[in-house]
C-alpha cells in the first residue's frame, strides 16, 4: 500500500484531495496536515511514500520544506499543486526533486493520471541495482513524463473545445451564456452549450442561474479559476 502524506492549508481543499487519493486503490492517506512544520512532523511518526503538496503555506513557501525534508533525510517523492504558473517556480520544483507538477483547479481524473503514472515510474525502479541499459532507464521516466491522452466524450473535438474554453477563460467575472459563447466560439448555441457542460462536469468551469425580470433563468457560465466555488479542487495557490 503507498502511503501518501496531504499537506495543505485550506480544510476544504485537503478534505478534497485525501477523499481522491483514497479512492484510488493501492493508495492510503497516511496523514492530513495544513502547514509545513505538521508536515515534518508527521514524517518522522509515519512511513510515507509521496507528499501531496501544496506550495503555499502559513509558515513557509511548500519549497522550502521539500529542502527541509531532504535535508532532515525524508525520501519521500513529492507532487506538487498549486496554482502557480509561474516558470521560475516549476523550474525550482524540478531542481529540488518535485516529480509531478499539477496546476488547481484539478479534477479527480487529472490527479489520477499523476498518481497512476508515478506509481509505474516506482515500480520500474523497485527492483534497485544497475539498469540493463539507456532502454530501462528511459521506461522509467517515461512512464514518470509522459501524459495519458485525454479523451473526449463523443462527438466533442479538441479545436471546438478550444475555441469554447478560450472564450470563457476570456470572459469577465460575470461569466458566459451558452449565446454569448456560440458567438464568440463561432459555434450553434447548441454546441457551445455542450461543450460548456463538459466543461463544468470535469470541473474546469462553474454554471449558475441568472434571474431576469421575467421568464426562465438563463444559464450563466464561468471559468473554475475566477473565484467561483466549483467541484473540483482549490483554485487557491
Amino acid at each position: 500500500m503507498i502511503r501518501v502524506l496531504v499537506v495543505e492549508d485550506d480544510p476544504v481543499a485537503a478534505d478534497a484531495h485525501r477523499m481522491y487519493v483514497e479512492r484510488l486503490p493501492g493508495f492510503e492517506v497516511a496523514a492530513v496536515v495544513h502547514t509545513g512544520g505538521a508536515a515534518l512532523r508527521a514524517l518522522t511518526q509515519t512511513p510515507v511514500d509521496l507528499v501531496l503538496l501544496d506550495l503555499n503555506l502559513p509558515d513557509g513557501h511548500g519549497l522550502h520544506l521539500v529542502r527541509k525534508m531532504r535535508a532532515a533525510g525524508h525520501t519521500a517523492d513529492v507532487v506538487a499543486v498549486t496554482s502557480a504558473r509561474d516558470l521560475g517556480v516549476v523550474r525550482q520544483a524540478v531542481s529540488v526533486g518535485v516529480v509531478q507538477y499539477l496546476l488547481k483547479p484539478f479534477t479527480f481524473p487529472s490527479l489520477r493520471d499523476r498518481l497512476e503514472r508515478w506509481e509505474r515510474y516506482r515500480s520500474e525502479l523497485a527492483g534497485g541495482g544497475e539498469a540493463a541499459g539507456q532502454e530501462e532507464v528511459d521506461r522509467a521516466l517515461a512512464a514518470l513524463r509522459t501524459p495519458q491522452a485525454a479523451v473526449l466524450p463523443k462527438g466533442l473535438s479538441g479545436p471546438t473545445l478550444e475555441a469554447v474554453t478560450a472564450a470563457l477563460r476570456q470572459a469577465s467575472d460575470d461569466g458566459l451564456s451558452a449565446n454569448a459563447a456560440a458567438q464568440a466560439a463561432g459555434v450553434s448555441r447548441i454546441t457551445a452549450r455542450r461543450y460548456l457542460e463538459h466543461l463544468v462536469d470535469s470541473g474546469r468551469a462553474v454554471r449558475t442561474p441568472q434571474y431576469g425580470q421575467v421568464g426562465r433563468p438563463e444559464l450563466c457560465y464561468r471559468w473554475a479559476g475566477s473565484g467561483a466555488g466549483s467541484g473540483s479542487a482549490s483554485g487557491k495557490p
